[in-house]
Order: C-alpha cells, then structure tokens, then sequence
C-alpha cells in the first residue's frame, strides 16, 4: 500500500492545534484521517510532575524516543500501540491500537524536536498567536473543559514560560508554514472570533503562486488581502495576510485558486458540502465563521493532497 501523508501541528499550550486540526480533518474526510496528539507521549502524569517540578513542555518530561520512533512506523503505514494521556483526569488510560488511515495528523507540543520526528513528515505547520490571545485561550478551555480556576491557569503559564521559550517556540524555525492569528490592531479584547491571520510561507514547500489573483490594482482584494516578502528568524519568506473583516467573495477568489490548481480540492470549495470549514466558537460561545481560518485550512490541505502526488 501507499503511505500515508503525515501532517504536524505544532504549538504551545491552546494555541489553536486542535481548531485547525479539526477543519482540516474534516475536509479530507474524518475516514480518511488519523489524528495522533503528542501529549500522550508524556513521561509523567499530572500529579507525578507537580511532585516532580517539571513541566509537560520540558523534553525530559516526554518520551521523545518512543515518539519519534512510532511517527516512523506510521510513516511506513504499519499500525502502532499508542500510549493515552487523559488531560481531563491527568492520568494514563490504556494503549490504543492505531492504524494509520491515508492521511496522518500529529498535533502537540514536542513534534518538531527531534531530527528524527521531523523527517517524518510531509508538511509542518506552526501555531504563533499572539501571546496575550493564546492566554486568554487557555484559560476559555483549562476552565470550562478541564477544571481549572482562572488562578490556576495564569499560575501555570508563568510556570512555563520559561519551557515555552526554550523548547517550544524554536521549533517555528522547522516549519513549512507559520501561522499567526490575532484580533486586528493586535488588540486582545477584540479578538471575539473575527480574527486577522498572518502565513508564514517559507520556500521549503512550493506553495500557490497567490500573485496571479493578488496583482496590484487589484483594489476589491487588496482591501483585506495582502502577499508581502518578509524575513522570518532572519530567513526571507512570503507573508499571506488576510483580515477577519474579509468576505466570502473575496476570500473566494483564493480559495478558487488554490482548488483549481488540485482537482481532488473542487469538493472542498463547495462551501454546502463543507459547511464545517472556517467554523469556530466566540467568545460567548456561539460559533462564528472565519474565512481567514477557512482559507488556512485548504491552504494546508492542497499541500496535504499535493504530497500525495509525489508519494502515490
């Protein structure tokens, strides 16, 4: 059989790898799709580290050897018996036994650390938010889905800082595409759904040719749709910027142009067969639509699908 395509989402603690992650699942067919978490590779659980000191963003605090080597055996298409770390309870379940469907999805916090693990996948996308966002994310789901007072929440963040810094956010230096979505004027207390988003597109992956549709004078898109040329830690990169006031049309024409360029994607630009894509929660939990989210979403999956293409 033909291997699978293994995709990485890389973060820190809520930074929106599940959201992605979810929408991208979707389109290609969750039947399609195996979704790995690297949390469940900790070493310790949530009482062992708090006795311990350590963090679950420290390496030490992981089985990096035994992720790395599992991703490889995803990679060659064979089946694999997972370890399950319940973030709900913080203990250890039992293993799952998990075979890998046509496409792979590896979310979590470590999946770029090692050579090893990184060589395993096709496309590798980093989440960077804003770091105020991101807190306020944290502490939305630690409180309503995980038990946790807002005390307890910013208490463990500062905790982690410092693990965050080290080993977490280098990690954007491996990835293909970075993205960062924040609340326009970087204004945190607006950030209610219609966020702005920023792509990171390094050379290491051929990405659309977005310069056909985004041509100067170009007025309609230009309003709410940017490709500049940037430098990311010190390497020269294009930048996709789309606002959260961005409309269906005008987002359209890019979504269109990267679904011509992939005759499996002319599906996934129905909008009626997909109705999941750019979807996510509020603030007061009503779910909004987000086309800057919906157009990162096919972003990622055309380079999903063109991997199949080099890897039939």
């Amino acid at each position: 059989m033909s291997r699978p395509i293994i995709l990485g989402i890389v973060g820190d603690s809520a930074a929106g790898k599940t959201t992605l992650t979810k929408g991208i699942a979707q389109v290609l067919g969750p039947e399609n799709v195996t979704v790995i978490c690297t949390d469940d590779y900790h070493r310790y659980d949530r009482k062992q580290r708090a006795e311990i000191g350590i963090t679950a963003l420290h390496p030490d605090c992981n089985y990096l050897d035994i992720m790395q080597q599992q991703l490889s055996l995803l990679r060659m298409g064979q089946a694999i018996l997972k370890p399950i770390y319940s973030h709900k309870t913080g203990t250890f379940e039992a293993p799952e036994y998990i075979k890998p469907g046509k496409f792979v999805i590896v979310e979590g916090l470590l999946g770029y650390s090692t050579r090893a693990a990184r060589d395993c996948y096709d496309v590798k996308v980093y989440l960077a938010p804003p770091e105020g966002l991101r807190a306020k994310w944290k502490i939305k789901r630690d409180t309503q889905k995980r038990g946790y007072t807002e005390e307890q929440v910013l208490a463990e963040l500062e905790k982690r800082e410092p693990d965050s810094e080290q080993y977490i956010r280098p990690q954007r230096q491996w990835s293909d595409i970075v993205v960062s979505f924040c609340p326009p004027n970087d204004d945190i207390d607006q950030a209610n759904g219609h966020l702005n988003v920023r792509l990171v597109l390094r050379p290491t992956i051929p990405h659309p040719d977005f310069t056909q549709v985004l041509a100067s004078g170009n007025g309609n898109l230009s309003s709410a749709i940017r490709l500049e040329l940037d430098r990311d830690m010190g390497k020269p990169v294009d930048v996709l910027g789309v606002d959260g006031h961005a409309t269906l049309e005008q987002v359209n024409k890019l979504e269109q142009m990267i679904c011509s360029d992939m005759p499996h994607l002319k599906s996934v630009c129905d909008r009626e067969s997909n109705p999941e894509l750019g979807k996510v929660s509020g603030t007061t939990g009503e779910t909004i639509q987000s086309y800057p989210l919906a157009l990162t979403q096919l972003l990622v999956t055309y380079h999903m699908l063109k991997a199949t293409q080099v890897h039939p």
